[in-house]
């Protein structure tokens, strides 16, 4: 499958995707130390919601579209307040048009100190993104491939923060290639705090990857799914998934309160199912 953001911004994959960013993201500013983001697949930023390819799919309507004013209860509402409130800064008026990607929800909630690095291959892609961010200290955006750059941008000074790897599985063997890289990685930055999104479309291909995952000997690696039908064929997207290692201590609590919600409103007809466990303990 093709993920180019473009298409899906705003999807119910992005719901839960940056949902979990944000609540990674408010544990980190829980100390003053300063932290890094290095977002490998950032894309261009900002995705207009009535442009021509995003209402081509139009998929952000059963997402961002669901929540953005849905009523949700407590403390639901709460752990989404900084995921809907990098929204909402984009649109001011109070009509959703406009969908951050996940650079831009990082930018809104970075503090003084913190920094963000943004790779990006696509050369279109790229000059989107640094327009987006034109003057702004705290982000530097590099035309770079984001595999490639995971070995020369690890560990950062800060020695704290987070590595997004969020490909647009654009080639057959990308899980294989994600697993691979992410290994590496970690072998360069074992304290790291690592997220990984995929897709989930063909069961199998997960299921290997998370196989690979788990004897690679990498500990504390939580993985958070939603899908929001079953399964078919010929495969279709059909649920979202994410590889937290190193997660905060809070998380698989939190999203253990927020998975629900988000099953209820972004799944089809009450289909929905959402799985938490864990890969590789401490």
């Amino acid at each position: 499958m093709n993920y180019r953001h473009v298409f899906h911004a705003g999807n119910f994959a992005d719901v839960v995707k940056h949902t979990i960013l944000t609540r990674i993201l408010t544990y980190l500013m829980r100390k003053d130390a300063p932290f890094r983001v290095i977002d490998t697949h950032a894309g261009v930023g900002l995705y207009d919601l009535k442009g021509d390819k995003a209402e081509k799919t139009g998929e952000w309507f059963d997402g961002i579209g669901r929540l953005i004013d849905r009523g949700l209860p407590q403390p639901a509402q709460d752990l989404l307040a900084p995921y809907l409130g990098a929204v909402r800064a984009q649109n001011p008026d109070g009509n959703l048009r406009f969908y951050p990607g996940s650079p831009l929800i990082t930018r809104h909630l970075l503090r003084q100190q913190d920094r963000l690095m943004a790779l990006e291959l696509h050369p279109v892609d790229v000059e989107a993104l640094r327009e987006n961010f034109a003057g702004d200290f705290q982000v530097r955006v590099t035309h770079v491939d984001g595999w490639q750059a995971l070995g020369t941008h690890l560990s950062p000074k800060e020695k704290r923060g987070l590595v997004l790897i969020d490909p647009p599985f654009e080639e057959r063997n990308e899980f294989e290639r994600m697993a691979q890289n992410l290994i590496k990685a970690h072998k360069r930055w074992p304290t790291g705090l690592y997220a990984l999104w995929y897709p989930i479309k063909d069961p199998e291909h997960v299921a290997d990857f998370v196989d690979m995952l788990a004897e690679a000997g990498i500990p504390k690696i939580l993985r958070l799914e939603l899908k929001i039908r079953a399964a078919s064929l010929p495969p279709r997207l059909h649920g979202t998934g994410m590889i937290v290692i190193n997660p905060p201590f809070v998380l698989e609590e939190e999203m253990r309160v927020l998975m629900p919600v988000l099953s209820d409103v972004l799944s089809d007809e009450g289909r929905g199912r959402w799985t938490i466990d864990w890969v590789a303990g401490e």
